[in-house]
């Protein structure tokens, strides 16, 4: 496809700054609507939640005016019978020849873990300190808010003069793996057809300054089971002369790391690309290291974080501190979340680890892999005319130029979509910050980093109307 720009007109763009300024109230009342609806995946939870979650945010998408059609669907996940979770797909046909884009979030979220550790509700939105908190307030019900409140600037300004295409599909299940997401993809193609994709479900470089996702990690997670013993037994009785399933598993699990805390695991790759200024005083306020901890890995930080492997042990099932007695463990089990870098094929580095530890398992212990999730990472095509068009506009919404960045973060999905629509310029943006606690208690949102997001996406939506296209 080819295409012809004009600059959106400098009325347009003007009023546009007001009629976001103006909405904010709205939107941000909305979003505390979104954050009290505790609508997660897990099959543990109320599933309920989830239901009235699609309709809400069905009900915000037809309130827009933009949209000819509204629908909430589910799709079967692959190789099964099953329904995943609902989303919802709003559709809008272009008009006079404009291009379409595609703006996609997610409205499951997290569960909350311990009521304990958040310092207000997790589903009572709070704010205080320039930030509203919240499970989801950030990841990504601020994405669903950043796309809506955008589409209601747009929309008020431009009136009929609106022609871009407009899809939007906000997931029900990202959190959960997003087990129907390539088959909802290939249900329902046409209506996600576009020429641009925004992924609303990434961050920036910090509250000030936006950031354009070029690199993520790929995922590598799976369950390591290891048996040294037929039955537990007594360890005053047999301790010294038997190894129990903890011990062979501290042995192991050390290997997978040097001396440095680097990955340790041949054939498991990294990235060589250069990275932004970042220094160990951010890392360790933005990441809460305590003082007397350390890094890990060598090189930049950054480099560490965006374009090396990453390997962290993530659950055990092993006896409880309370539970614990004189007992040698014939078993443990471990969740072992491995990050793959830029480039290198998630079931390689899969296949590399499981070798890794197959070789190295001590005094023979037995081991079962299991459970095994991949998604490989991605890297940005940075040539096209929409990458170009998003750091004008989000310099512009910012005010501050951007920057490109790396995500040491996985979204696996981006591989379903450049999958089922290779010729699409994906663009993965979003509304964190790196003090967003995003899957963690006292997850928040800065607000004034939402209000640059909502004015970059609306300034972005502008200048695409503005744009001619013909094939």
């Amino acid at each position: 496809m080819t295409s012809s720009a004009s600059p959106a007109p400098a009325e347009h763009e003007s009023a546009l700054a007001e009629a976001v300024a103006l909405g904010m109230p709205a939107a941000l009342s909305d979003l505390g609507g979104l954050v009290r609806i505790p609508g997660i995946a897990w099959p543990a939870f109320d599933q309920t939640a989830l239901e009235r979650s699609a309709d809400a945010v069905a009900e915000l998408a037809r309130d827009t005016g933009v949209f000819d059609e509204v629908r909430v669907l589910r799709a079967h996940i692959d190789d099964t019978d099953e329904l995943g979770q609902p989303a919802v797909l709003a559709t809008r046909a272009a008009r006079n020849g404009r291009p379409t884009i595609l703006l996609y979030a997610h409205h499951d979220v997290q569960p909350p873990g311990d009521d304990a550790l958040w310092d207000t509700p997790p589903f009572e939105p709070t704010v205080r300190g320039g930030r509203l908190y919240g499970r989801g307030a950030a990841d990504d019900k601020a994405g669903i808010m950043a796309h809506i409140a955008a589409l209601r600037a747009v929309s008020s300004v431009l009136g009929d003069d609106l022609d871009l295409g407009v899809a939007m599909f906000i997931e029900g299940e990202e959190e959960y793996g997003s087990r129907s997401f390539a088959r909802f993809l290939r249900d329902n193609a046409d209506a996600l057809r576009a020429d641009a994709i925004v992924v609303a479900d990434s961050g920036n470089l910090d509250a000030r300054t936006p950031g354009l996702t070029v690199s993520l990690r790929g995922n590598a997670r799976f369950t390591l089971r290891i048996r040294t013993l037929d039955h537990a037994s007594h360890s005053g009785m047999f301790g010294g002369a038997v190894p129990d399933a903890m011990m062979a598993a501290v042995r192991l699990l050390a290997t997978l790391w040097d001396a440095d805390g680097a990955v340790a695991v041949d054939g498991m790759t990294a990235r060589d690309a250069d990275t932004p200024p970042y220094d160990e005083e951010t890392l360790r306020d933005e990441a809460g290291l305590l003082p007397g901890t350390t890094p890990i890995g060598r090189d930049s930080i950054l480099s560490r974080i965006w374009h090396k492997p990453s390997i962290t042990v993530t659950g055990i099932d092993a006896t409880s501190v309370a539970a614990a007695s004189n007992t040698l463990l014939p078993e443990v089990s471990v969740v072992i979340s491995a990050r793959v870098a830029p480039g290198q094929n998630a079931e390689d580095a899969y296949r590399a680890i499981e070798a890794h530890l197959r070789a190295n398992a001590p005094f023979g212990a037995e081991l079962t892999f299991s459970d095994i999730d991949l998604g490989d990472g991605f890297l940005v095509d940075t040539s096209g005319w929409a990458v170009e068009m998003t750091r004008e506009a989000m310099a512009d919404g910012y005010g501050v130029a951007p920057v490109d960045l790396g995500v040491g973060g996985s979204i696996p999905f981006i591989a379903d979509l450049v999958r089922e629509f290779p010729e699409a310029q994906i663009l993965v943006t979003g509304v964190e910050d790196p003090h967003a606690r995003a899957h963690s208690p006292n997850e928040s949102l800065h607000l004034e980093t939402f209000r640059n997001a909502v004015r970059t996406e609306a300034l972005l939506l502008t200048r695409m109307n503005a744009r001619g296209s013909a094939s």
